[in-house]
């Protein structure tokens, strides 16, 4: 696959660096930093046992080795479709280590994406297992393979491999030693240029096709460079993740976050609010980031628990606001923990982070403050800055910022205005510099932290025999903030639709099932424009009204 066109200037590779937000390292070096001073310290927890520094390091070697062993070469695409194992960050360090691109996949993705995405990426190899959560990987690439030209391989990690072009874990590192024996890497012949492409991550669209956005290795660990310092983090703190390193807060949060400051990370592949008790008891674990969900769960098993959680200091709360009532009751239960919000998005990694010391009127109310190096304004329609406390449209630059969509950069042009990107989120920002998200000007809803793609949805839900029209829009939802509701008109002569007769056709159609519409509205007609369009926003106010008057019943 010809290398992707990236936006990168050499004005902007000299100013970035000289600031010191681009430092041109590699994730895996910081691999190589833990192990020349801390071998045996733990690195990675999940289901399946603990892995030290040491044996991450002899993993990644025998990852590479198989890689190139299996024809995979800088610039190659490497899909990594897998729960949050050990195994996906021996992957993408491995990944790191030849040059390869990694493209990390959510495991709640299903044929209808996986095929898009896998043939827009090019993936050479896939890494995915067997059966999760009741779903047979291996027999989804197995229909899919057909359709992805440039698949050579598939990894089964933790399951058994089926059929030609198949290979087991095991069998893959056991590869990858045979050819270290035989003829060892040279790997410094290998090492990509931190400018270079290092992540391709889809995101949910405005579109109705998923965008593959392009990170390099300096934009991504820029992003996450500022929490040790900000939030006094060393080798010593336990970093817990519980969303999919699919996800750029897994990944950085996750994944290169503890690597970089040489910690423990302790994963789990299902968010469970009883297990993660158990996790902070038992691993002293100090810091999480996830949804609003989570922390939710989290303060309603505090009431019930009697397990030390005093280890628990710190919740950054990211992929939608979090409620006031939400942190007076977190204060409350775990006065030792601080919650505390930030923003950012798969583009821009996360641009304003509260912090442990700001004022609680300030973590009620905002979404903290800008991280140093990024620049983020507040604009009008017509791109004129607006006044404190106006809303206008967020706009971010800066070195965390991605270098284009995958394929698209006309696309990607067309969301700049000069050298900002435009997000597409509406916000205020007060007098002391302190951003509040206020609505979002792209069509998205966030179910509790996961991006749902109304147009993609939309498509399909127009492929439905007995649809004639139809709008989805987010509703109101007191754990998950908002899920999604599908508002059609019928043809004539439909069956009746409800939103129990509507999944077998979102389940034959292969649509992740975080996407399913959870309400569905049979309506005669519906608001428009002059013009003819849609008026969302009337829908929306109806469907919230509703949900008021069930929630008070």
């Amino acid at each position: 696959m010809p290398t992707p066109e990236m936006l990168l200037t050499d004005q902007e590779i000299q100013a970035f660096t000289e600031s010191g937000h681009w430092r041109n390292r590699l994730l895996v070096d910081y691999l190589d930093d833990a192990v020349r001073s801390r071998p045996e310290q733990v690195a990675t927890i999940d289901v399946h046992g603990s892995y030290t520094y040491a044996q991450l390091a002899e993993d990644v070697d025998r990852a590479a080795h198989a890689l190139v062993d299996m024809g995979i070469a800088p610039g190659d695409v490497v899909s990594i479709q897998l729960p949050n194992w050990y195994e996906y960050v021996v992957l993408l360090l491995a990944s790191d280590r030849i040059g390869a691109v990694a493209n990390p996949l959510i495991p709640i993705y299903r044929d209808h994406e996986i095929g898009y995405m896998a043939a827009a990426a090019g993936s050479k190899i896939i890494f995915t297992t067997e059966e999760f959560r009741r779903f047979n990987y291996v027999h989804m690439v197995q229909r899919l393979w057909p359709k992805l030209p440039e698949l050579e391989h598939a990894v089964v990690v933790h399951g058994e491999p089926e059929g030609d072009g198949f290979t087991g874990w095991d069998d893959f590192l056991q590869r990858g030693k045979q050819r270290r024996q035989q003829q060892p890497l040279n790997y410094e012949s290998l090492r990509p240029d931190p400018n270079a492409l290092a992540l391709i991550m889809f995101t949910s669209g405005t579109t109705g096709k998923p965008k593959g956005v392009m990170h390099t290795h300096n934009t991504v660990l820029a992003g996450a460079m500022p929490w040790p310092d900000r939030l006094g983090m060393d080798h010593d703190t336990t970093v817990h993740m519980a969303s999919t390193f699919g996800h750029l807060t897994g990944y950085m949060y996750g994944v290169a976050l503890p690597l970089m400051i040489g910690g423990t990370a302790v994963f789990q592949d299902v968010w469970d609010r009883d297990e993660f008790v158990e996790l902070v008891e038992r691993h002293s674990i100090n810091h999480t980031s996830g949804a609003s969900p989570f922390l939710h769960d989290l303060i309603a098993v505090a009431e019930e628990t009697d397990r030390d959680l005093s280890s628990l200091r710190r919740f950054c709360c990211m992929g939608a606001p979090i409620p006031r009532n939400f942190v007076i009751k977190a204060k409350e239960l775990l006065p030792a923990m601080n919650v505390f919000g930030g923003w950012g998005q798969t583009e821009c990694c996360l641009v304003t982070m509260g912090h442990p010391s700001d004022p609680q009127e300030k973590i009620f109310n905002s979404d903290g403050r800008v991280l140093d190096g990024m620049e983020l304004r507040i604009v009008d329609f017509d791109g004129q800055e607006v006044p404190t406390g106006v809303e206008g449209r967020v706009q971010v630059r800066g070195p965390f910022l991605f270098r284009g969509y995958l394929g698209q950069i006309d696309k990607t042009l067309d969301e700049f205005d000069g050298d900002w990107f435009d997000t597409g989120d509406l916000a205020l920002m007060d007098d002391e510099g302190y951003l509040r998200l206020s609505g979002r000007s792209k069509d998205i809803i966030i179910r509790g932290g996961e991006n749902v793609p109304v147009a993609y949805v939309e498509d399909l839900l127009f492929q439905h025999p007995d649809i004639d029209e139809v709008a989805v829009v987010g509703v109101p939802h007191p754990r998950l903030q908002e899920i999604a509701a599908a508002v059609v008109t019928l043809r004539d002569g439909a069956n009746e639709l409800t939103v129990e007769t509507l999944r077998p056709f979102l389940e034959q159609k292969g649509l992740a099932k975080p996407y399913w519409p959870e309400r569905l509205h049979v309506i005669d007609e519906f608001p428009r424009t002059p013009s003819g369009k849609i008026q969302k926003f009337h829908l929306r106010k109806r469907l919230a009204e509703e949900v008021q008057l069930l929630q008070e019943a």
